[in-house]
């Protein structure tokens, strides 16, 4: 092959490769490109995937928030932010356990209102639902950590005492309580007095169950009222006895 044929053929060679070279190279960065895109559609995704867990988190948040105010509000009473029926009855039922178990003895005092209704009748319900919340603020401030009160219903309310020791002392709480509650309240405007008729059943003497714990000291409390209210009494074995508070 005489020199210029074979530098021609070297020439075709030569671009034959630069050719294939740079087809290579576009498929190189065809796949790069498509890559880097493939990457940005991962990344978007991660992004998006990040974003749906982190609202998934604050909605869980929130539910379980909800969930929580929920389970509060519906063991709460609405009007005066006491714990209600429902939560005392759960408390009553977990302190006896616990009496048995520590040797406690516990008592459960029932209070009723004994002028709530002429305060509705002479001021209104607006005025008496004030009174309601003040007598719920002296007696939440006057509990001790390990009792408790709720409001019953109306103007009945239910003090749980945790082992309070003798007869003697449930009825000096007791006589306290009452006197407590007498004291003047300054509702809008107004020097309103209210008394309360209290009735007293001590675990175990009076009671097994929360019920008839409950049962018996509405019962002692009715008496109470026969005393014309204001008026303590103690049912227990061997011993009915009257306390007028100051």
């Amino acid at each position: 092959m005489v020199p210029a044929q074979k530098v021609l053929a070297d020439g075709e060679k030569v671009e034959g490769k630069v050719q294939e070279a740079a087809h290579d190279l576009l498929e190189v960065n065809e796949t790069l490109a498509k890559g880097i895109e493939d990457l940005k559609k991962l990344e978007l995704a991660l992004t998006n995937a990040r974003a749906a867990l982190a609202q998934t988190k604050v909605a869980l948040t929130t539910t379980r928030g909800q969930e929580k105010e929920a389970r509060l509000r519906s063991l709460h009473d609405a009007k005066t932010g006491m714990p209600n029926r429902d939560l005392f009855n759960d408390r009553l039922t977990h302190a006896i356990s616990l009496a048995d178990r520590h040797h406690w003895n516990l008592a459960v005092l029932f209070l009723d209102l004994d002028q709530f209704k002429s305060i509705n009748d002479t001021h209104g319900h607006s005025i008496g639902d004030l009174v309601l919340k003040e007598l719920a603020k002296r007696l939440l401030h006057r509990s001790r950590d390990e009792d408790t009160v709720c409001r019953n219903g109306g103007d009945e309310f239910l003090y749980l005492l945790i082992n309070p020791g003798a007869h003697e002392n449930v009825q000096r709480i007791a006589t306290d309580i009452a006197n407590m509650i007498s004291e003047p309240m300054d509702i809008a405007g107004l020097k309103l007095g209210i008394r309360a008729s209290i009735g007293i059943a001590v675990y175990p003497e009076h009671g097994a169950t929360a019920d008839q714990l409950i049962v018996n000291a509405d019962a002692a409390m009715y008496r109470a009222k026969e005393c014309s209210g204001g008026c303590v009494i103690c049912d227990a074995p061997g011993l009915l006895s009257g306390l007028h508070p100051r």
